[in-house]
């Protein structure tokens, strides 16, 4: 009997502690739970607002949006077949029960005990419950008890319709898409509205699985759990038995098979997709805590310009495609030769020889067999693999096939890449990261990839040869074969382009005509050092990075043997055309939040920081930038790299008057011919064109270079970016330049002996030769020509009328033209007599010049 009393006191003690537990657990419930009475509350929702991006001018350039572009549907707009087949599938007693069942969640509670799948046991209005109010990836005891307490306060508050529309609005259906007319749009193409009984199906089986059971990675997956779903429905009185039938049969007829399951963010409207992934990524770094790109709702002020965007993508997409056509049509000449004339030779040698090592035909026969199955009988298998439901010949042998003919492509495919900026702002205006943008190819090779710049490297360090004063742009130099040595001995013998020499060649004709030797004699004169310093400052690259970015003292440095950024050349030039002042690329100017205030102002942080600096924002003196900048105008208008593309600067105004834009730029061609570039620039905009492959190893071959690819893309580019803007040259410092015409080949005072050979270019003043050249005949005293240069240097201080006349023409020691100056100032004017009488005094032999 003592045992009886016993055992009742611990059974109920047990009960009355299991009682106090879970009394605890449900207090704990309510406390999470704020507002629990508030009807409001339960209502209202935080709606998931996209995020727009906005080009420079205002216009939409693309939303970012997990919702893909949520548009709530009421549900008196929606098929009630869509209604059946979600209860018919999810919670056929959704209008009897409260909330929660107690039969499906025994059912639960069994199968997870077993083992077995008995089903779910959560109802409708726990799962919104669970989406609204819980994180269901959370898998405990304490979620299933929040997420029951949410599911009967949403059963208390609102009714069954408006519980299951907010349900077909707020829930995942899988591809990115939340809601169901989102995801009607991404499955089908159409409005939910419009959605069939088969449609409807496979929107409903999403559910539970999307990946699982996503049409477009397993249709016959998919296929077999639609039927079932229809199946039900038709038990269900729902809809007829032919109707279901039908609806089945034309689904599958119509259905796509080719298509992939690319998310809904990956098919969203986007007028440029690389400039719109840069700045998703940059805002990635910029937004923290419950903020969300995807449905924080904000307004992203960017640098875009999308007409320059428009002209980017069109002619990035021809070059590639021109690249790509030029590389295969030489490599298949180059292969057929090779098989038409070595292979005889080879075969005939194994057999004589008795050199099994020497036959070719096998792997030829095995090369063809590889392309046959690549690009003819794999996307015939991968459709039979969906269509017969053999998931194991797609994954073993497709996907297989697909890696490797990725890796293939990734040696063999051309890609290309752009970046254009803003000179005075540093804006981008511009980016096109690569070829196609999808899931598989998102490296923005712009900002991302770190390639040889080759020559286009050249102007960084030769901007330090200027502002040395060691060399100016007419300073002679020999471009013959020549051996360097290195820090240890070792012999560095470079070459020429196409291995050809000039003999002695000045450094301005160097540098535009792409000469290796002489760039190198530049380097050897100034050290390495100073040419990394310089270099570094104009990349905008960190000291840190540079063991990992190639940048060893050493003569290849000189050819542009370094690991740089498409978009850190872009800087490098555009600090070149802006004086020398520093330029930061951004993209993002501002970002707003849903209600039009500034939260985020990149842009003024920027320009704060710029000021900071003082005087240091100048990483070239302005006369070296101007230097610099009137040599690289000769890879354009002069002989060099870049002289095809001299004509798409010139433009018409609107009375049909024609003008010029000035513009320089270099381009660029790496060891083996396997990156072609070409960095150029105006007053305007600077821009940067790289192509080559992802993978290193293959060469462009000879028809693809700097010059004859990159070079025509960026003169397309730019030309059509600058049109309907007024002329405009580079700034030109107010002193500390001045402009000399001397012999091309001596590099001294040019005399009428000389010829053609006469070239005028600007220098850093206290530069300018001093000897007369004599190697043409020239027999003029020194200090004469002197004379000239002081007044011509004097009268563009003063600003006389007549320079224009006095550049464009050979300088000579013509007295006649000093007495026909004409000027605009009257102390401009007395100083010319002054030297005018100077000069008559100390030209004794000055009838011999005029013969």
């Amino acid at each position: 009997m003592n045992d009886i009393k016993k055992s009742t006191i611990f059974f109920f003690s047990l009960l009355f502690l299991a009682a106090i537990f879970c009394g605890s657990l449900l207090g704990l419930g309510i406390s999470e739970t704020n507002n629990i009475k508030n009807t409001e509350y339960i209502n209202s929702f935080d709606t998931a607002l996209p995020t727009k991006l906005l080009d420079i001018n205002g216009e939409l350039i693309t939303e970012f949006s997990s919702d893909e572009k949520r548009e709530i549907i009421s549900l008196n707009r929606l098929p009630q077949h869509m209604l059946d087949a979600l209860l018919t599938r999810e919670d056929r007693i959704f209008y009897k029960h409260h909330g929660f069942s107690f039969k499906a969640v025994m059912r639960a509670v069994v199968g997870k005990l077993t083992g077995k799948s008995l089903g779910g046991g959560s109802t409708l209005t726990q799962q919104i419950a669970g989406t609204l109010y819980c994180d269901r990836t959370e898998m405990s005891i304490m979620r299933k008890i929040k997420e029951l307490w949410w599911a009967i306060q949403m059963e208390r508050h609102l009714s069954k319709n408006e519980i299951l529309e907010l349900y077909l609005n707020k829930i995942y259906f899988g591809g990115g898409t939340y809601g169901v007319n989102a995801a009607s749009k991404y499955y089908f193409g159409h409005s939910a509205e419009e959605i069939t009984p088969a449609e409807a199906a496979i929107l409903v089986i999403q559910l539970s699985n999307p990946a699982f059971y996503n049409p477009f990675d397993h249709p016959n997956r998919a296929m077999d759990r639609q039927k079932d779903v229809l199946d039900s429905m038709v038990k269900a009185g729902y809809i007829a038995k032919e109707d279901a039938d039908e609806s089945f049969d034309t689904y599958w007829s119509n259905f796509d098979y080719t298509r992939t399951s690319s998310s809904a963010y990956m098919m969203r409207d986007d007028k440029a997709p690389w400039f719109s992934e840069y700045v998703r990524r940059e805002l990635g770094g910029m937004i923290y805590g419950s903020q969300n790109i995807y449905t924080s709702g904000f307004t992203v002020n960017t640098t875009l310009n999308l007409k320059h965007q428009e002209h980017a993508q069109r002619i990035m997409e021809k070059y590639i495609r021109i690249a790509n056509d030029r590389y295969q049509a030489e490599h298949t000449s180059r292969s057929g030769m090779a098989f038409s004339t070595y292979i005889p030779m080879t075969e005939l040698m194994s057999l004589v020889f008795n050199l099994p090592a020497l036959k070719v035909s096998e792997q030829r026969a095995e090369a063809l067999a590889n392309s046959t199955y690549k690009n003819q009988i794999n996307p015939i298998l991968d459709v039979v693999s969906m269509m017969t439901g053999v998931d194991s010949l797609k994954i073993s042998v497709i996907n297989r096939a697909n890696a490797e003919t990725k890796k293939e492509s990734e040696k063999t495919t051309i890609e290309g890449t752009m970046v254009s900026l803003e000179n005075d702002t540093g804006y981008i205006t511009a980016l096109v990261g690569g070829s196609k943008f999808d899931q598989e190819n998102q490296f923005i090779r712009a900002v991302q990839a770190r390639v040889q710049p080759g020559s286009t490297f050249k102007p960084l360090y030769y901007t330090e040869a200027i502002d040395s004063r060691k060399f100016t742009p007419v300073t002679p130099i020999s471009d013959t074969p020549v051996v360097f040595h290195t820090a240890d001995g070792k012999p560095y013998i470079p070459l020429n382009f196409k291995g050809e020499w000039e003999g002695d060649v000045e450094v301005w004709y160097a540098l535009c005509r792409s000469m290796n030797v002489p760039s190198l004699k530049v380097l050897d004169g100034i050290g390495f050092d100073a040419a990394i310093n310089r270099a570094v400052s104009l990349l905008g690259i960190t000291k840190e990075e540079l063991p990992s970015r190639a940048f060893i003292p050493g003569y290849p440095l000189g050819l542009g043997v370094v690991s740089v950024r498409p978009i850190e050349m872009a800087r490098a030039f555009s600090i070149i055309a802006s004086s020398g002042k520093e330029i930061t690329p951004m993209a993002i100017r501002t970002v707003e939040d849903r209600n039009g205030n500034v939260i985020m102002n990149p842009e003024r942080e920027i320009r704060e920081a710029q000021k900071a600096k003082g005087e240091a924002i100048q990483v070239l003196s302005p006369q070296t930038a101007f230097v610099m900048e009137k040599m690289l105008e000769n890879t354009v208008n002069g002989p060099g790299t870049l002289s095809a593309q001299s004509w798409k600067f010139d433009y018409k105004n609107e009375k049909g008057q024609k003008y010029t834009i000035h513009a320089g730029g270099k381009t660029g061609t790496t060891q083996n011919w396997a990156d072609a570039w070409t960095v150029g620039f105006t007053p305007y905009n600077t821009s940067a064109f790289w192509f080559g492959f992802d993978k290193p190893g293959q060469s462009l071959g000879l028809r693809i270079t700097g010059a004859t690819l990159a070079g025509f893309a960026w003169g397309d580019y730019m030309r059509e970016i600058h049109r309907g803007l007024p002329a405009k040259d580079f700034n030109k410092p107010a002193e500390g330049v001045i402009q000399v015409t001397v012999c091309s080949v001596s590099g001294k005072i040019a005399t009428p002996e000389c010829g053609s050979h006469v070239t005028t270019q600007w220098i850093l003043e206290g530069t300018q030769p001093t000897d007369i050249c004599t190697l043409h005949g020239g027999k003029t005293s020194n200090s004469s020509a002197l004379g000239i240069y002081r007044l011509k240097n004097e009268m563009y201080q003063s600003g006389a009328r007549s320079m224009r006349t006095f550049e464009k023409t050979p300088l000579k020691l013509n007295l006649d033209f000093l007495n026909g100056i004409e000027v605009n100032s009257s102390h401009t004017e007395d100083r010319a007599e002054d030297i005018k009488q100077e000069e008559e005094s100390r030209l004794p032999d000055y009838n011999y010049l005029m013969e």
